[in-house]
């Protein structure tokens, strides 16, 4: 299998939004957009991670659509199991939820929440070991970038989680490279530039394991309809994690669709 022939994703990354009355608006037009204008769900995996207090919530109104929607959690806890940790969830309840992916690693968690790689080394692990799909979340800041560490920078991200992942285990992950420089501020790395980390990233996870050839790596960033045909006709980009445009059920569609077009 090449890269070309990976099932691409778009997961749609509500943040901390909306409030709950627009977050069933915003799902019932969307099963309504899937309805009248269907994403096959052979051409492409969909998912939505709302806020961890509507997990539940989402799920039900989504088990109504027309075809699979994946509820994705945002985050997990590094403690794994039950027991007195206030205000954590952890990958178990998760997966007792029927909640089977999560996001990890987003740049928001690093940077906002001190989620250190040793952190995130638990979270990953703790998620494979409790049956999760982990969406694993790299990308560099603009100092980074322009001082030519970008690469280096997203590889280390990748080689550290290395430690906690078993040779099996690459299967139940998804890589979503996501330059912090692009993320909510309308700018987007070019579709040629996207490829090319998407390439290195590829080459690099080839080093690690041997399902690099099969492993999804989603691009995010400003991902909006208006760039999205253009970032899904890149061989090695397999999806989006989309932030902003995930909030308006019509652009979080035709997203969707402009990557399901491209199997």
């Amino acid at each position: 299998m090449s890269a070309t022939t990976i099932k691409p994703w778009v997961v749609g990354n509500w943040k901390m939004n909306p409030i709950h009355a627009d977050a069933q608006q915003l799902i019932s037009e969307f099963k309504t957009l899937l309805q009248d204008s269907p994403v096959e769900a052979e051409k492409c995996h969909l998912g939505i991670a709302p806020v961890t207090l509507a997990l539940t919530q989402i799920q039900a109104a989504l088990s109504e659509a027309v075809r699979p929607v994946y509820t994705v959690a945002q985050d997990l806890s590094r403690i794994a199991g039950l027991g007195a940790y206030t205000g954590e969830v952890s990958a178990e309840l998760l997966k007792d939820s029927q909640i089977d992916y999560v996001l990890v690693g987003h740049s928001e968690r690093r940077e906002l929440f001190a989620d250190t790689p040793s952190i995130l080394n638990e979270k990953v692990k703790n998620a494979l070991q409790a049956g999760l799909t982990v969406i694993y979340c790299v990308g560099e800041s603009l100092q980074q970038r322009e001082s030519g560490q970008a690469e280096q920078v997203v590889l280390q991200q990748i080689c550290d989680i290395a430690a906690v992942v078993d040779a099996e285990q690459w299967q139940q992950i998804v890589i979503a490279y996501e330059p912090i420089w692009a993320i909510g501020t309308g700018k987007t790395a070019s579709p040629e530039d996207a490829q090319t980390m998407h390439a290195k990233i590829r080459e690099g996870l080839s080093q690690i394991t041997a399902y690099a050839v099969t492993l999804p790596i989603l691009y995010g960033g400003s991902v909006k309809p208006e760039n999205a045909v253009e970032l899904a006709a890149c061989p090695d980009i397999n999806g989006a994690l989309v932030g902003g445009a995930s909030l308006n059920a019509a652009s979080f569609h035709q997203i969707a669709q402009a990557f399901a077009n491209t199997q």
